[in-house]
């Protein structure tokens, strides 16, 4: 007899909530409480009367285990909405990065060379240090990152992804 495994899969979902307290701690915890891993969370007040947020979640697993998400986030009370981008198809992701790197003489010049590269711009800069803003898919940021490594990367500071469908139509 043999055994199926389902493979593990990558998915963006946002969920529209009402912008209450509390609304996070009840997601987190519906993630938590099943074991369930966040790879990546982002929250935004996104009305102009403040009282609906956007909140965009990247998680992994088998196809059965991210429909039982969807169906637990759709069953909390404050949440209007809950759309799987990545089943839906095309859609953009976007995370921005800082990224503090401190070096002097030839690896500053390469680390200003490298940020041009993958257009990143300079934010702050002192004599011995330079603070990258970077936006793009993870990979590039993850690259960039790994390069830095390299030239004296001190810091960090990521927001997580932002996805939305391409195309004229709200998801």
């Amino acid at each position: 007899m043999k055994i199926k495994h389902e493979t593990s899969e990558r998915h963006v979902l946002t969920v529209l909530v009402d912008n209450e307290s509390g609304i996070l701690a009840k997601i987190a915890g519906l993630f938590t409480s099943r074991g369930y891993n966040i790879d990546s969370l982002t929250v935004a007040d996104i009305t102009d009367n403040h009282a609906v947020s956007r909140i965009t979640i990247v998680t992994r697993g088998p196809p059965a285990q991210i429909d039982q998400i969807e169906a637990q986030l759709e069953r909390l009370v404050p949440v209007h909405k809950v759309v799987d981008l990545t089943a839906l198809g095309p859609h953009l992701e976007r995370e921005l990065a800082l990224i503090k790197v401190a070096g002097t003489g030839e690896k500053r010049v390469e680390a200003l060379r490298l940020a041009d590269v993958f257009r990143a711009r300079v934010v702050d800069s002192t004599t011995s240090s330079f603070v990258f803003e970077l936006t793009g898919v993870p990979d590039k940021i993850d690259s960039f990152i790994g390069l830095m490594r390299e030239l004296g990367l001190v810091e960090v500071g990521r927001t997580g992804i932002v996805g939305m469908m391409r195309g004229a139509e709200a998801a």
